[in-house]
């Protein structure tokens, strides 16, 4: 058993267009032992109605870990989540015991933020519910239904993808590394080439951060092995410095 006086808090930050759902494996696993919450961004799952910014996501994160009761919180964050968690660790420095970048170790300036402007532009001209249909039936062919069903019964934000990374784009590299002043997990998928492609300038820019792969899994790592996953959160949530 943990020990309950030591251990963080831990809040999740969901990926693009998926919600608070998207953490069901893990939050089952570690409850036991920690407290854990999952948020919805702005513009998605609970939050479907409400406008897309930067601002509001940090906002969030903050709610969460002040809710939990149990001082500065480790906050793990997946894609546009990770992101908006490098947002929040330079907004509120006090709150932040430990940082997981998941997905999240790629610059979106320069020549990286292609890909990222090219989905947001292609977004917008499909109809939902055909990206419903592609989005269900990808999640189900790959996973089964106990790691991606509360993801499905959740929906997608695909309205908000646009705002969203629209406001990403061109923000963040591995200098945003230097507002971070808790230690960093950079946990990837060892075959996400694209989101994992500024991990060692990440790692590089901060004094106390380090690399873990998840190997064979892609960009949703949490799915690909959810066990292996949880574990190297466990293990970085343990090893964090107990509070002064």
């Amino acid at each position: 058993m943990t020990d309950a006086t030591n251990t963080p808090p831990i809040v999740f930050v969901h990926g693009t267009r998926f919600s608070a759902g998207q953490w069901s494996p893990q939050l089952t696993a570690l409850q036991p032992d920690f407290r854990t919450t999952a948020i919805d961004l702005p513009g998605h799952g609970a939050r479907s109605a409400q406008p897309w910014s930067l601002d509001a996501a940090t906002e969030i994160i903050a709610s969460a870990v002040d809710t939990l009761d149990g001082g500065p919180a480790l906050v793990v964050g997946h894609s546009l989540g990770g992101y908006a968690a490098l947002e929040f660790a330079r907004r509120h420095p006090a709150r932040l015991r430990g940082l997981v970048l998941a997905g999240a170790s790629a610059s979106t300036r320069g020549r990286w933020a292609t890909p990222y402007r090219w989905i947001a532009g292609l977004v917008p001209r499909l109809p939902p519910d055909r990206l419903t249909r592609w989005n269900d039936r990808l999640l189900r062919r790959t996973y089964p239904p106990e790691v991606v069903g509360a993801t499905i019964r959740s929906g997608y934000a695909f309205h908000t993808l646009p705002a969203a990374w629209g406001e990403v784009l061109g923000r963040y590299d591995a200098g945003s590394m230097r507002h971070v002043t808790a230690p960093v997990l950079i946990l990837n998928g060892e075959k996400d080439t694209v989101f994992r492609s500024g991990e060692q300038a990440f790692a590089r820019a901060h004094p106390n951060a380090r690399i873990e792969l998840i190997p064979r899994a892609r960009h949703l790592a949490n799915f690909d092995d959810p066990k292996a996953f949880t574990d190297a959160i466990r293990r970085f949530a343990q090893q964090l410095p107990a509070r002064a």
